[in-house]
């Protein structure tokens, strides 16, 4: 057991390691900026996207838009994975139905999620539904194949075990084949999430009229690159929150995962 001074000691470590580049490359820009290198009128300095991240804040402009956008990757999100974890695990458990299944899904799976813009407009006009549609769309696919990865790959060793204990097919599949298989799909929701929220940015700026896809093209109209950086900044923050969380809620929900 290592003691607590050492484990903080490192995480501090840690920490400033992941801190310092970013910082050295703050301090730089904002230096080129102030001795005018870097023109302010395309990449505005750092002091000056801060003062505007806190007057958009202020106004409550910044905190409408981001709740909007959050409030669109959760819809989208969950209705993914109602669809797509028990379709991949039924064509996981069957052949015949991934056969079935596999033409349809490999002719869809390559068209990138913009592509449905202009259909999900005539189907849901602008705004909520056409966003959802296509943020979904983005992290359908990557929730499917994970799961369909993750239960093809449980080791047959665990199944004849539990049957070698009188296990049944449902005792199998649901003690069995899922804790076996949320390693991938936990996997499956990351990226999924990811693409998802890099979707729903592209998607707001052609079919909705608040979020921060919105907020950035917006601004981008009224010649503001501070806010314009603002949104790219608030967003890149989200991503690797959400990114984070899961990363958290994985290691709480599958230790024997963080111990292999």
């Amino acid at each position: 057991m290592q003691p607590a001074a050492f484990r903080w000691r490192s995480g501090s470590m840690r920490t400033l390691r992941t801190i310092a580049l970013p910082v050295a490359l703050i301090v730089v820009w904002e230096l080129l900026a102030r001795s005018g290198w870097v023109s302010t009128v395309a990449l505005p300095a750092p002091s000056r996207i801060w003062t505007a991240a806190i007057r958009s804040a202020g106004n409550g402009e910044l905190a409408t838009n981001t709740a909007a956008s959050l409030v669109r990757i959760a819809l989208a999100n969950l209705a993914a994975m109602a669809i797509a974890v028990p379709l991949g695990f039924a064509m996981g458990l069957s052949r015949w139905f991934e056969e079935t299944m596999d033409g349809v899904v490999n002719l869809l799976r390559p068209i990138p999620p913009l592509a449905w813009i202009p259909l999900s407009i005539l189907w849901f006009g602008l705004g909520e539904g056409s966003v959802v549609f296509i943020t979904g769309i983005s992290a359908f696919f990557a929730l499917l194949l994970n799961t369909i990865a993750g239960v093809r790959g449980v080791e047959r060793s665990l199944l004849r075990a539990a049957q070698s204990l009188g296990a049944g097919r449902w005792t199998l599949i649901f003690r069995v084949v899922l804790p076996a298989s949320l390693p991938s799909m936990f996997t499956g929701f990351r990226i999924a999430l990811g693409v998802s929220w890099m979707s729903i940015v592209a998607a707001e700026l052609i079919a909705s009229s608040d979020g921060l896809g919105y907020m950035i093209n917006y601004y981008r109209e009224l010649l503001r690159p501070d806010l314009i950086v603002v949104g790219m900044l608030v967003i890149g923050v989200i991503g690797y929150a959400m990114d984070r969380g899961l990363v958290y809620l994985e290691r709480r929900l599958l230790p024997w995962r963080r111990s292999a």
